[in-house]
């Protein structure tokens, strides 16, 4: 590969680290916020699973992203990359879990209008859609869990200190099926830009072949546990405990509603099961996992009367999740356009 690919490929590395920074932090932010799972172990596992979920199951929701607009330039995906990582990181460096999905969408936006290729309205519109009924989804995952555990917790008799073990593990189950489903899902995000122009060739490996995509998944997975292991503290605390007060057992419901989210608009395999039976199946599109998660904390609340929800971080949360593609889209086409007239280097063909 040519010094100039690992170059531009260094944005992607970079998108990966926002992507372990904010997103990743929504995983373990409610364990890490009820002092239920240190951050150190949260973070070793993020690490493992969120690479595993990349390499494995990554490859869907990039043809999705990529419907939207196919970045054709190494140095115009370099440029996306980076303009969608510095929106996630300014908005992680003031504490507000948004979306790389959305960074990366507004960036790619910004790039087609400087291009002058289209942005297909369909596939755009089935990415935005998510941010609408991703976190609804993620609101009725956890509503409905919320009385089920209360449900069985009431006719099943613990004693508090194995309640607390049975928890503190649960907690740890949930967070690796999470991890594991933001890799599958959102890693598209970090490298899905750098698919169509990728520096890598495919490999053979004692009769496996590993594909270029694959390597460039695993590179971000690897970008990303660097991210949840340098950065992401602030960002769980205020998903953890910021936004509404949640217990362990809340926790937990709080995780494996926005993996289960994840994990629907990532599996090939169960698109493929619903379409061939005739049923309804979500599209294979990256969506917003801090969405999904703001979206579970709200659904507890509601399960519990819709008492003590911060209303003013809400709001906030909110904005930054309209300000985020705009802004990532505005400072695409402005870097674009330094890159290419003054770089002098080709960011389409």
């Amino acid at each position: 590969m040519e010094v100039a690919g690992l170059i531009f490929l260094t944005s992607g590395l970079y998108m990966g680290w926002s992507l372990g920074a904010n997103d990743a932090a929504n995983i373990f932010g409610t364990a890490v916020g009820t002092n239920m799972v240190r951050f150190r172990t949260a973070a070793i596992i993020c690490a493992v699973f969120i690479t595993l979920g990349a390499v494995v199951s990554g490859a869907g929701p990039v043809e999705g992203l990529g419907a939207v607009g196919e970045v054709n330039a190494l140095a115009g995906a370099f440029t996306v990359s980076a303009c969608a990582a510095l929106t996630v990181t300014f908005m992680t460096r003031v504490g507000l879990p948004v979306s790389t999905t959305q960074a990366i969408v507004g960036a790619i936006v910004g790039w087609n209008l400087f291009s002058g290729y289209p942005t297909d309205p369909d596939a755009l519109a089935t990415i935005v859609g998510t941010w609408v009924y991703g976190p609804m989804i993620g609101a009725a995952f956890a509503f409905v869990l919320f009385f089920v555990v209360k449900y069985i917790l009431e006719r099943v008799r613990i004693h508090l200190i194995r309640l607390d073990r049975y928890t503190r593990n649960a907690l740890l189950l949930a967070g690796i099926f999470g991890a594991y489903s933001l890799g599958a899902n959102n890693m598209a995000n970090v490298v899905g830009v750098f698919v169509p122009a990728s520096p890598f060739q495919d490999l053979q490996l004692m009769g496996i072949t590993i594909t270029g995509a694959q390597q460039l998944f695993a590179i971000g997975g690897i970008a990303a546990s660097v991210g949840v292991a340098t950065y992401s503290h602030r960002v769980m605390h205020t998903v953890g405990s910021g936004l509404y007060q949640l217990s362990p057992i809340t926790a937990f419901i709080v995780i494996l509603s926005t993996a289960l989210v994840l994990f629907l608009f990532a599996s090939e395999e169960l698109a493929a099961w619903m379409a061939a039976r005739g049923l309804p199946w979500l599209p294979l599109v990256p969506v917003s996992q801090s969405q999904a998660a703001v979206g579970s904390i709200i659904g507890v609340s509601l399960a519990r009367g819709g008492r003590n929800l911060n209303l003013r971080l809400l709001r906030n949360i909110v904005l930054g999740w309209v300000a985020t593609p705009t802004v990532a889209a505005i400072l695409c086409y402005v870097a674009l356009f330094f890159m290419q007239n003054v770089f002098m280097q080709q960011v389409y063909v």
